[in-house]
Order: structure tokens, then C-alpha cells, then sequence
């Protein structure tokens, strides 16, 4: 059996041995991510993210989109490496350091690791990122080409160079498709085999990621977080299911910060018109960084008033240094009366941003309920006939 049709030309194999444990807080803040409350959507390797998270004050939603299949069930994956051996490849792309241990350790178990390791010790062997090679390595095989950019693309573009006319190009895969970087070598001339160590089912629990859409739709989530295409993939999908796929959208485009850990994993999301934060570095604990720096520029408020030190990290507000607790409502109504600097916010500004359909009296509830929590209610200060600001 031949595998042609999946292909994952740059997933995020960094996973696999970054350290998030070993990453320090953001400097002067021991809990920068306090307040504020992030979506996990991996599976392997989640809870590395979670602590991570939780150790710099985050609450934590995770729903796992999708999980990796136990390779015992995986009978295509052993197919697919007996056609790869059987082909004996000139030239064969490793794309990540875990699939490229898991495909080893399949082949392994059932009895066919030798003839694997022999076949791929005959061919040229190219890698697509420094993780990619330490597996390729310790496997006991030699790389002869890297990627400068750890993209596949540029991988293949190195193969076409030198020319695969007649050749024949083994390409160890992640679940996802770049149907292009496969067709750039057919294209060319080359018979092409895959081969995907692991593949994506739906997790247990699937009641969480049903869960984690209304968190983002409802505006109770500030980050949402991917480590690999196939669960944005999920997510679109199972928003569709529930009828609020364009309210998702809406909610990543506005409230909601959506985060990756590189490049393909990005694009299902650029596809989609959104604009995530993606890390220089392809690594976990470049996401994290990423995360916490883009919150503290654009998401936490302070402001030095008449009532004290204000200070407001998502759902987090401390008073001078207190923290104080607030229903969603009025916090909305405070963090954008804080965002204003004491500048004045019309009444049907802030009836709009509340969505009361300009209703009065449910402003003027709303600016009550807010006074009455804040141990000063003199912070909020009316001005007659135009609004209200913060007394500064």
C-alpha cells in the first residue's frame, strides 16, 4: 500500500522536548498572567502548557481538540512503512523529532525496526529542524541536508535543486496536509511515499470543546491557544455543529487573542481572517513568553486616580494593591472607562458596549452595581448630560 495523500510539512515537532518548566516568570511580576483566564486546546504533552500557565497565575480551560491515536491501532502506519522499505527510496524528509521516534518505535514493535533503520541508512536523509536531526541521529542514521527556516518548503526546495526526476522520495509526515509541498516534488518528476507516525482522533470528554467555544463567544476566555492545525480544524468544525462558527470568528477577531506555536499551525486561522501571535522561535516556551508579553502590553490597565492605584489584568482588579471582586458587567464597564484615561465615555458609547440597546435605566444599574464594589464609589464620577469617567 502506497501513502500519497497526508503530508504535514511544518506542524510543531518542537514540543516534543522543549522544557516549559525551566522558563522563568516575566521579570518583576511573579504571577504576570494573574486575571486572566487561557484556552488549551492540546492533548499531548497539555499539562507541560497547563502548569506552565498556572505557575504564572493564568486559570486554565482545557479542551483537548483532538489526541493522538495509540500506534498499536495504527495498522496504516505500518502499511505504509512496509511500501516505504519495499521502494527502497533514494532521498527521504524527516519533519519532526516525535513522529520520527514514534515511527521508529512502530516499526519496532512489529518487528520490522531493522529493515526500517536499513532502508533509511541507503538513503540521502534531510531534516527539517535541529529536533528533526537529534532524532534522526540517535536513531543511528546521518543526515546530509537541514532546513535554514525548519519549514518543509524549504526542504523540498533543496531536493528540487539538486533534482528528483526519477527518484523516488519518502516523507515522514504529521496528521496535517500541504497538499502543495508533495505536488512540487510529483511535479518534478519524483514517485512520492508517506508515511504519518501519528494521526488524530477525537478525544474523551468531548463535551469540553463545546464548552471552551461558549467561554470564547461569551467573552470569558482572553487567550486561546493551538500547538497543532488538525485542533483548529476540530474547532471549526465542531463550532459549525453548534451553529456558532460565525460567532467564534467574531469573538477571535475582537475579544479573544488566539496564540501558536508556529507557522502551520497559523494558517488555518490566517485562513479564517484572523491574526494570531506566533513565537520567532517554533517552541512552547516561546508561546508562553509571547503570551505573556502581548497581555502585559495590551491587556492589563493602570491608572494612578484620586481613589488610589487602579490596576485591572484581565479579570483581576487590585486597589491599591487589594484585590476587589466584580461581576462581568460592571468590570466590562470599568475596564473601558480605565482604557479612556479620564477621559469622558458617552452614555451611548458605553450602553453599546454593554449592548443594552440604549436602555438608561440598565446603565445606570450597571454604573450602581460598579460603585457599590469599588471601596470608593467616588472613583466613577458622572458628567452631567455627557457620561462618565474615571476621577483622576
Amino acid at each position: 500500500m502506497t501513502a500519497v495523500d497526508t503530508v504535514a510539512p511544518f506542524p510543531n515537532p518542537a514540543l516534543a522536548s522543549t522544557s516549559v518548566q525551566e522558563l522563568p516568570s516575566a521579570e518583576g511580576a511573579d504571577l504576570p498572567l494573574e486575571g486572566f483566564r487561557i484556552g488549551v486546546t492540546s492533548h499531548r504533552r497539555s499539562q507541560d502548557l497547563i502548569e506552565a500557565l498556572e505557575r504564572r497565575g493564568a486559570e486554565v480551560l482545557h479542551a483537548p481538540a483532538l489526541k493522538i491515536a495509540p500506534v498499536q491501532e495504527d495498522f496504516r502506519l505500518i502499511d505504509d512503512t512496509r511500501a516505504i522499505i519495499a521502494a527502497k527510496p533514494d532521498l527521504c524528509i524527516a519533519t519532526t523529532a516525535y513522529g520520527m521516534r514514534r515511527w521508529c518505535e512502530a516499526a519496532d514493535s512489529f518487528g520490522i525496526g531493522d529493515e526500517l533503520l536499513d532502508t533509511l541508512a541507503a538513503c540521502r536523509m534531510f531534516v527539517r529542524g535541529p529536533k528533526a536531526r537529534g532524532a534522526v541521529r540517535a536513531a543511528g542514521l546521518a543526515d546530509v541536508g537541514i532546513s535554514s527556516d525548519e519549514t518543509t518548503a524549504t526542504l523540498v526546495d533543496m531536493l528540487l535543486a539538486e533534482g528528483v526526476r526519477g527518484k523516488t522520495v519518502a516523507v515522514q509526515l504529521h496528521g496535517y496536509t500541504d497538499v502543495r509541498q508533495l505536488e512540487r516534488l510529483r511535479m518534478s518528476g519524483a514517485t512520492v511515499l508517506t508515511v504519518t507516525p501519528y494521526r488524530w482522533v477525537k478525544p474523551e470528554g468531548e463535551d469540553k470543546l463545546p464548552r471552551l467555544i461558549e467561554a470564547a463567544c461569551s467573552g470569558n476566555l482572553d487567550v486561546l491557544t493551538f500547538t497543532s492545525a488538525p485542533a483548529v480544524d476540530a474547532l471549526w468544525s465542531t463550532a459549525h455543529e453548534m451553529g456558532l462558527y460565525k460567532q467564534l470568528i467574531e469573538a477571535l477577531k475582537t475579544t479573544v487573542t488566539t496564540a501558536v506555536v508556529g507557522p502551520v499551525t497559523a494558517q488555518p486561522l490566517i485562513d479564517a481572517g484572523l491574526s494570531p501571535l506566533v513565537p520567532e522561535r517554533f517552541r512552547m516556551g516561546a508561546l508562553i513568553r509571547l503570551v505573556v508579553e502581548h497581555l502585559a502590553l495590551n491587556h492589563v490597565r493602570r491608572l494612578d486616580t484620586r481613589s488610589g492605584n487602579v490596576e485591572l489584568r484581565g479579570r483581576s482588579l487590585r486597589i491599591n494593591g487589594e484585590q476587589v471582586e466584580m461581576a462581568p458587567a460592571p468590570l466590562l464597564l470599568l475596564r473601558a472607562l480605565l482604557g479612556a484615561g479620564g477621559a469622558v465615555l458617552s452614555r451611548d458609547s458605553l450602553s453599546e458596549l454593554l449592548e443594552l440597546r440604549g436602555s438608561v435605566h440598565a446603565l445606570d444599574m450597571t454604573v450602581s452595581r460598579l460603585r457599590s464594589s469599588l471601596p470608593d464609589g467616588r472613583l466613577v464620577e458622572t458628567v452631567v448630560k455627557r457620561g462618565y469617567r474615571i476621577r483622576v
